[in-house]
């Protein structure tokens, strides 16, 4: 019969006989993918460790962030590389939990292993995991509270949590209460079903402490005003303008050289640029602009000494290298137009504010504007309000960790915007989880019930890891946390502070639903991807 169908030298030939490679595969690739969850898990949770990590031009990275560690390692296995775009999903997804959804996947993959060695196909694994991750995913539903936006108390817990693990987490009470109000700020609570981030602009100042951290109603540039002629630093009831061309004399398209023999046609041209140079400023207060932001440009300089000179006589307080960049945020910030040339600089194009001046404090300056005036947004049309937060530090390396706690923070609002409902931390979802799969996997039979009680096993890692984290018995921790679960307690967690398990309302670890359900999701399906592959091979 085999004959018939032409295929008996196929299995003489060795082309089927080689079941061994697949089974070598898949082993490397969760050996490689646990590896990457393995190097993350001991900075999960308030006690967690920070990672230093070194690139190639000798710069150092302290972080406990998983997303930020994960894009920083130089990964080489294609296997453990779909870890680190797990870990930047989750981040898209819901901003935090991008640690706890690797070490969620690893402990997934460690638990397929084992079902891998007893025999089990791996589609049937990953088909039930899936339908595991969709049971899990009711059973956070089932236990999460709803939440109003304007329960003021439970955001600031939620972001107290978020920044609890952090290294700026002994900053909590005045960075929760910023990262709350900020969003807050810049979205209509009432209709409002997700964040603009790049409405909340994080600006860091090396020098102070991190106390020094404030966030200001208005707008804050990096960029220092000019005053190498003596002009205004501070502005009240200002009119701003964002110019896109430059205050200097013209330049030839092409590089060109003009010799001048006769001093009066040396003065005629210095003539002329004068005359040039004032048309355009006295053009500029015509329009009763007394702001001005210049963008950068590589053709030419912003400005030049002459017409500094002639900004500072009329008072008119001028920043340049504005980045093209910032141009969007910037007129969003404060009603203006950008201008291209002077010919359009017209005084509808202005914005206004009640304040703008330089500030300087330990050594950093920065420009504030304050009491800008806005139009008020038509029913329907999206809020425009822009946020802005001066992060200061001691060193860089504080800063930029204070930059990705405060992200973290804004992103677990985001979260409720998104998704109104909130669930209890601390490794109480987990563990529920785990003991609702586990009473459902004694209901089911052959393979299924096995995938089950395993995926409901690898969800108890996220506890353990928490209080190995914090130097507690985890055997003695999770054993209770289980009991107290199958009691009916939902809401006890692994509580940090009292070194054991907590529930009893005097201590709340709060997080978004968001986060808890989008880790479990994104998790399975990347054990599902992993399980699939049985061969690696190169392209052309």
């Amino acid at each position: 019969m085999a004959a018939a169908l032409g295929i008996q030298g196929s299995f003489g030939n060795g082309v089927f006989k080689d079941k061994e490679k697949p089974m070598a595969v898949r082993s490397a690739n969760i050996l490689a993918a646990r590896a990457v969850s393995e190097a993350v898990r001991t900075s999960l949770g308030p006690r967690g460790m920070d990672k230093m990590i070194q690139n190639g031009k000798g710069e150092n990275l302290i972080t406990n962030d998983g997303n930020t560690m994960l894009k920083s390692m130089a990964v080489m296995h294609p296997t453990a590389k779909m870890m680190t775009n797990l870990s930047n999903a989750q981040d898209i997804e819901a901003g935090d939990g991008t640690t706890s959804v690797v070490i969620i996947a690893g402990a997934l993959l460690g638990a397929a292993d084992r079902l891998l060695q007893k025999g089990i196909h791996p589609t049937v694994i990953s088909e039930s995991f899936q339908r595991a991750a969709a049971e899990a995913v009711k059973v956070l539903e089932g236990m999460s509270m709803k939440i109003d936006l304007s329960d003021r108390t439970s955001l600031l817990q939620l972001a107290e949590t978020s920044l609890s693990s952090k290294i700026v987490g002994h900053h909590r009470d005045l960075l929760a209460p910023m990262s709350v109000d900020a969003v807050l700020r810049v979205i209509d609570p009432k209709t409002s079903t997700n964040v603009d981030l790049r409405n909340i602009r994080i600006v860091k100042k090396v020098g102070g402490t991190i106390e020094d951290t404030e966030m200001v109603n208005g707008l804050v540039l990096n960029q220092p005003v000019i005053k190498s002629a003596g002009g205004p630093t501070r502005i009240e009831k200002a009119r701003i303008a964002i110019i896109q061309f430059q205050l200097s004399p013209p330049k030839p398209d092409m590089e060109n050289q003009i010799v001048v023999n006769d001093y009066r046609q040396m003065d005629k041209i210095l003539k002329e640029e004068r005359q040039y140079l004032l048309n355009m400023v006295q053009k500029i207060k015509k329009a009763k602009c007394n702001v001005l932001l210049i963008q950068k440009s590589i053709l030419r300089d912003a400005v030049n000494e002459m017409s500094l000179n002639f900004l500072q006589r009329l008072k008119i307080l001028a920043i340049k290298d504005i980045e093209r960049e910032e141009v969007e945020f910037l007129c969003k910030s404060t009603g203006c137009k950008p201008i291209a040339n002077i010919d359009s600089f017209t005084e509808d194009k202005l914005g206004s504010a009640d304040l703008v001046e330089e500030v300087s404090n330990s050594g950093a300056r920065w420009v504030k504007i304050t009491g800008i005036n806005l139009p008020k947004p038509t029913a329907g049309s999206p809020v425009n309000n822009t946020v802005s937060i001066v992060a200061r530090g001691a060193n860089t390396l504080v800063l930029d960790e204070a930059e990705r706690s405060l992200h973290d923070a804004l992103c677990v609002i985001r979260c409720l915007v998104k998704k109104r409902a909130l669930i209890v931390g601390g490794g109480a979802p987990e563990i529920e989880v785990a003991n609702h799969l586990s009473k459902l996997s004694r209901s089911l039979s052959g393979t299924e019930s096995i995938c089950y009680k395993a995926f409901a096993d690898a969800m108890e890692v996220i506890p353990t890891t928490l209080a190995e984290n914090a130097g507690l018995n985890a055997i003695k921790v999770v054993t209770e946390l289980r009991s107290r679960h199958e009691k009916g307690e939902k809401g006890a967690f692994v509580s940090i502070r009292g070194g054991g398990v907590a529930g009893d309302g005097s201590e709340r670890v709060l997080q978004p639903l968001l986060v808890c359900t989008s880790a479990i999701e994104l998790a399975s399906e990347t054990v599902k991807m992993i399980l699939r592959i049985d061969d690696i091979a190169l392209s052309r």
